[in-house]
């Protein structure tokens, strides 16, 4: 337990976590008030500088200290009004109403403060707004438009008075909603963000004129103010937001050229327990973590647990009319545009078109045992019984084999596929002698082959060309040694050979 004495700290019970600013990151010692969430560890992970133990009270205590130096320094804050700070700026965080951006956890250069501030973003401060809920159901209007006085004064002093540009802002507009029970999509709640935004800008600009007052005026005062809603169905709310827009325009001037502005999401939120940012709708009733266990489960949202049984009703998805209608009710009143939403799920793609049907050849498989050697012929024929492809399986042959008559093949198949007639192949390889050869097993029609070639071929012209006229060769023509007949040992070319002519006499010396 850690404790700082003599501050608002000192009592609080702190609790130690290890917990990394992302799943990759390595986890590091982290102390926060024992009531606090471990998203929130998490967070502080994040926020704090440094790789080492990081507890809330010191790592929110320099930062703090920093605004207190810093607006004495520029001449914003006496001493008194130093220690207001300082106290207004705890019992902020510890009741996770509001803190600055990253950049004043880590000391990070801001516009208008120091080297490079003109390419710095503006400081920032976000409020969360549920932690302004009444017990009741209503909405503490008064203590919300002092943080908002407060948040603008401690950006001036955290900038040493030389911003021209501030970045205040809220967070889980859906969570304040579901705790007053109203939905995301509808005139009501539409007119409670309005008037909101309305009292954020009207307070903001209140703190910025007072702030002028003492430093010097940078900008003037609008004189066309947006009108805030009449009512709304939060008591007091609009006539709040009305006392700070009419406070805002009798000021002399402001201090800053832009106040109100919502920014994405960070840590920040995370740390102050805000489920969605700036006026995004929340994401559904229940979000999905793991138990002790280790197992996926669904948990109900913060904003679940307000809305109480009305949860799914009020916390259902919205549409992005809704979105748009809750960003044109919020948008006259800020500086900048709402940032853009996240990306909506894509619509459902139409259903694939079917993939064409697998195109299914018929064919054959006949099986014979050629001078003992085992045969698989394989055929594939077109629609029409055109044949298209052959091939060889012979299971005991050796490697080199196997491999030549796969080539020869897949050659053939590449030319029936050409054009090239079947008579063709037939006429060029029947009776080639190459291989085994003898007597065929399995094939009543050919008793008898010169080759796997022939019976191969001579078997297809008897399927696919009616050819019967092939004779069958003579058993003397199967054998290993066997010549063939003149015909078939013809050289394949006329070749015309010298005849050989008289012997030569043969001269030689003679010894004398």
């Amino acid at each position: 337990m850690a404790r700082i004495q003599g501050r608002l700290w000192d009592g609080v019970a702190l609790r130690r976590l290890w917990a990394g600013a992302d799943p990759d990151a390595a986890p590091r010692p982290v102390a926060l008030p024992a009531d606090w969430e471990p998203e929130a560890a998490a967070a502080l992970a994040a926020l704090a500088p440094g790789e080492g133990p990081v507890s809330l009270p010191r790592a929110a205590e320099a930062w703090i200290a920093r605004a207190a130096q810093r607006g004495r320094r520029a001449g914003l804050l006496d001493a008194a009004g130093a220690a207001a700070l300082q106290a207004g700026l705890r019992d902020l965080l510890l009741r996770r109403r509001g803190a600055p951006g990253i950049e004043a956890w880590r000391d990070a250069p801001q516009a208008g403060a120091g080297t490079g501030a003109g390419r710095a973003a503006p400081p920032r401060f976000v409020l969360n707004l549920p932690a302004f809920l009444e017990p009741e159901g209503g909405f503490a209007a008064a203590a919300y438009a002092e943080a908002c006085a407060l948040a603008v004064r401690a950006l001036e002093s955290l900038s040493g008075g030389a911003a021209e540009r501030l970045r205040l802002g809220f967070a889980d507009l859906a969570g304040l909603l579901a705790g007053l029970g109203l939905a995301y999509d509808q005139p009501e709640a539409r007119a409670v963000a309005a008037a909101i935004a309305a009292l954020t800008r009207g307070a903001a600009a209140a703190e910025s004129g007072r702030l002028a007052a003492c430093a010097g005026a940078r900008a003037p005062v609008a004189l066309d103010w947006p009108a805030p809603p009449e009512a709304t169905v939060v008591p007091g709310l609009a006539a709040a937001a009305r006392a700070a827009l009419d406070a805002a325009a009798g000021m002399a001037g402001l201090r800053h050229a832009a106040l109100l502005a919502l920014a994405p999401p960070d840590a920040v939120e995370a740390l102050l327990g805000a489920e969605t940012g700036g006026i995004a709708p929340a994401a559904g009733p229940s979000r999905s973590t793991l138990d002790a266990a280790g197992q996926p489960v669904e948990w109900p949202t913060r904003a679940a647990l307000r809305a109480g049984a009305r949860a799914a009703a009020l916390l259902g998805p919205v549409p992005e009319t809704g979105r748009a209608a809750m960003r044109a009710a919020v948008a006259p009143f800020l500086h900048a545009p709402p940032p853009a939403p996240v990306a909506l799920p894509a619509p459902a793609r139409p259903a694939p078109r079917p993939a064409p049907a697998i195109r299914r050849h018929a064919g054959t498989v006949m099986h014979v045992t050629v001078g003992g050697h085992r045969v698989t012929l394989r055929t594939t024929e077109d629609a029409a019984g055109r044949l298209l492809e052959i091939a060889f399986t012979l299971s005991k042959e050796g490697a080199a084999f196997r491999s030549l008559m796969e080539a020869f093949a897949h050659s053939v198949s590449l030319g029936l596929q050409g054009g090239v007639p079947l008579a063709e192949y037939v006429e060029a390889f029947a009776y080639t002698r190459f291989g085994p050869a003898g007597a065929v097993e399995g094939d009543p029609a050919i008793p008898r082959a010169t080759s796997v070639l022939d019976w191969a071929f001579r078997r297809l012209a008897l399927d696919y060309l009616g050819r019967h006229d092939l004779p069958q060769p003579e058993e003397a023509d199967c054998l290993g040694d066997a010549v063939g007949h003149a015909a078939q040992v013809a050289p394949l070319l006329p070749l015309d050979l010298p005849a050989a002519g008289p012997r030569g006499r043969r001269r030689a010396l003679r010894v004398v």
